[in-house]
């Protein structure tokens, strides 16, 4: 289990094929993996993995092609949001988010607010049609990895129409800041709103 606080921005150095997926190698700042073991969990861009080798500031993994086939930017060198599997005593400053991508969305605006004292920024994804019964005003989302609250859903023909507030912290420190409209980002809906939906019979 994760919180959706993003604990460090690591980066993909190496993508490469191994069997039917890949074998990545991830750099990590320094002192990151202190407290890692081998085969311990962790989240890359809002995907659950396992850690199976380490050397230096490095780990390595194995994704298969059934992961690569339901997330995005886990295929190339590049950055990518990081956060280590929470322990039982750990403060939930996100929400309880379990590192299983529901669903792909696309940025359909980015830019920074007009007239905000706090220089926050208008996020709007365009999330599957299947996710709009999870998604709701002040619900929460997982969007790469990171926790975040839905200020507005609008529902369309073929799609959930998700807006949603940035900060300038949480641009800073995640990957967020680096997209642009167009880009494919990995969805998680709110475990809650899973459970909910299945006791109503509705999913």
């Amino acid at each position: 289990m994760f919180t959706g606080i993003i604990t460090a921005i690591g980066q993909i150095k190496s993508a490469q094929a191994k069997g039917d997926g890949l074998h990545l190698v991830v750099e990590v700042p320094d002192g990151y993996l202190d407290d890692v073991a081998m085969g311990d969990s962790i989240a890359i861009s809002g995907a659950c993995m396992t850690a199976t080798q380490f050397e230096g500031n490095t780990f390595a993994l194995d994704i298969s092609r059934e992961s690569l086939s339901k997330t995005v930017g886990l295929d190339k060198v590049g950055p990518v949001n990081l956060e280590k599997a929470m322990r039982l005593n750990d403060r939930l400053g996100g929400h309880l988010v379990s590192g299983h991508v529901d669903g792909v969305g696309k940025v359909a605006h980015f830019s920074q607010v007009a007239n905000d004292a706090h220089g926050s920024w208008l996020l709007r994804i365009e999330a599957p049609k299947e996710l709009a019964l999870f998604l709701a005003y002040k619900g929460s989302i997982v969007v790469n990895g990171v926790s975040l609250t839905v200020n507005k859903t609008e529902d369309s023909a073929n799609a959930c129409i998700v807006d949603i507030n940035i900060i300038p912290h949480t641009l800073q420190n995640t990957t967020l800041g680096k997209l642009q409209q167009g880009d494919s980002v990995n969805l998680e809906i709110d475990l809650i709103a899973r459970y909910v939906a299945r006791m109503l019979n509705k999913a």
